[in-house]
């Protein structure tokens, strides 16, 4: 009788022990994710910003300012437009 109490008390040690361990590991785990979370939505306002910038930095007004007044570019005067037909296979 003896060893039986024994071996169930340590069956019993062993499996409060799983308990922890396993509880433990989960509120790690869910601080991780919750970690990773908080950078992903950091990633997306970035994105987002990104994104206005980029398109800020290529608004074709922008861009033809750009080449008026920094490389001094002008359009072509009619005459010198020529349309190449490029072919239609």
């Amino acid at each position: 009788m003896v060893k039986l109490n024994l071996l169930l008390l340590a069956a019993l040690v062993f499996c409060a022990l799983s308990l922890v361990t396993s509880r433990h590991q989960a509120r790690k785990l869910f601080v991780e994710l919750e970690r990773e979370q908080k950078l992903a939505r950091t990633y997306d306002v970035e994105f987002g910003q990104l994104q206005l910038e980029q398109s800020t930095w290529a608004m074709p007004a922008r861009i033809e300012n750009i080449a008026r007044e920094q490389l001094k570019m002008q359009l072509p005067r009619p005459g010198r437009i020529q349309v190449v037909d490029g072919g239609s296979r």
